[in-house]
């Protein structure tokens, strides 16, 4: 059995801003994105983009994550935005860890999104081996997220459920997030990859 965990590791790419991406780093992405734009239209599209991501990141703030990282970056086909972010969660006493339990303590919608609780469609719950933990719920799907009164967008979603060890109702969720719609099947890719790196190290170990 493994000792109770002092911390945890979770790796993002070298490029991904930790903590804070409304800062200097997604300020001056916007600041090229938008020095490429073409139309007004396309930079209305981009401005918007940029609102989802500072709405994003200060929900994730507001909700206590533990951990959050994100990317805004231009790439010759377009702006590509994810998020990684690590939350903590208990089960009450006398309830099992179901998805209704899970969807009520999720921290990306900072409020209920206009479609109210309904589960998405294209939904999937799955069971995934992470190198660092062992076996694990992992919950994946198109969310749209409330951020504000005004602002709602859909994000293709991947929540990776990891029990903490000795503690038998608390868990950590890492949660990645990215509005690129089209691009599923590679942010999904990204996601795993990134989920993957995540570990749990005891109080005095190096990461």
């Amino acid at each position: 059995m493994m000792e109770s965990p002092g911390r945890f590791v979770l790796d993002v790419p070298d490029s991904w801003a930790e903590l804070d991406v409304s800062g200097e780093a997604l300020a001056e992405t916007r600041a090229a994105a938008l020095a490429l734009a073409g139309t007004v239209r396309e930079q209305a599209a981009l401005n918007d983009l940029f609102r989802q991501a500072r709405e994003i990141s200060k929900a994730a703030r507001r909700r206590g994550a533990l951990f959050a990282a994100g990317t805004a970056t231009m790439f010759d086909d377009g702006l590509f935005l994810g998020y990684a972010m690590v939350f903590a969660i208990s089960v009450p006493p006398g309830q099992e860890l179901t998805l209704p339990v899970l969807a009520a303590q999720l921290a990306v919608p900072d409020r209920p999104s206009r479609t109210g609780n309904k589960a998405p469609a294209n939904r999937k719950v799955t069971a995934v081996t992470l190198p660092g933990v062992g076996q694990v719920a992992r919950i994946t799907g198109t969310e749209e997220a409330s951020l504000t009164a005004d602002v709602s967008v859909r994000m293709l979603t991947m929540h990776t459920v990891v029990p903490i060890p000795g503690a038998e109702r608390d868990y950590l969720i890492v949660t990645c997030t990215s509005p690129n719609l089209p691009l599923e099947a590679e942010v999904y890719e990204l996601f795993d990859a990134i989920s993957g790196t995540f570990r749990f190290l005891p109080a005095a170990s190096p990461a």
